[in-house]
């Protein structure tokens, strides 16, 4: 009677204790096209203290990043969070939504299609280099963002008022990639350095769309204190 008594106890405490394993899915492309998962919206972390923890950092782990792991980055940085109208995790201008995320990896060039919670190849090369510049610490991260204005999207015709308007919508995103960086573990920095001219050739950009910022993100390589 003891033993079974212990053994009930016990198999409640480890129940009460073990947390749900998260799905780790590797990283894979499909028709040009990698389906990215749904938003994990329980992850652990609470702002007060990704404020307090926010940091930027310049050395990066170059283990890949999980689907997972990457759905719920894009999301958060600029993902649609109310379905009924279509807006955004981050705020726009005049509701413009005019900041349009890259996402640059081994596996080539994607764009982030907030609609369908996707990423949409637009080239097979690896722009890290272009991406890190001068700079050569950004080239580890296993996957660096892109953040370009789309001019266009403004209902007005000032370009000088469009790029400063632009520049605001990027800083937003920016700060959402650095909230959950900050509490997903992962490190990241943001920067204005990168290959401009090589950038909006490789992925195709037009006249009215400008490159701004750029995020590299990986693992930390090194706790910070």
């Amino acid at each position: 009677m003891k033993t079974f008594i212990f053994l009930s106890v016990l198999f409640m405490l480890t129940s009460c204790n073990t947390l749900p394993t998260r799905t780790s899915t590797p990283i894979s492309v499909d028709n040009n096209e990698i389906k990215l998962t749904q938003p994990d919206l329980q992850v652990r972390g609470e702002l007060m203290n990704a404020l307090k923890n926010r940091c930027s950092v310049r050395t990066f782990d170059t283990k890949a990043l999980d689907l997972e792991t990457l759905s719920d980055l894009l999301w958060a940085a600029n993902g649609i969070n109310r379905e009924e109208s279509a807006k955004r995790t981050a705020p726009s201008a005049v509701n413009a939504q005019d900041i349009l995320i890259y996402v640059c990896m081994e596996q080539g060039a994607f764009i982030y299609n907030h609609e369908a919670h996707s990423l949409q190849q637009v080239s097979t090369q690896d722009l890290r280099k272009e991406i890190a510049h001068t700079q050569e610490f950004a080239q580890e991260a296993p996957i660096s963002l892109v953040l370009v204005s789309d001019l266009s999207r403004f209902p007005f015709d000032n370009k000088e008022k469009a790029l400063q308007l632009g520049c605001m919508d990027a800083g937003y995103v920016s700060q959402n990639i650095y909230l959950y960086c900050t509490i997903a573990n992962l490190a990241t920095v943001a920067r204005g350095t990168m290959s401009t001219d090589a950038l909006k050739e490789a992925l195709n950009l037009n006249e009215n769309q400008v490159p701004l910022l750029n995020h590299p993100v990986g693992y930390n390589k090194e706790t910070i204190q």
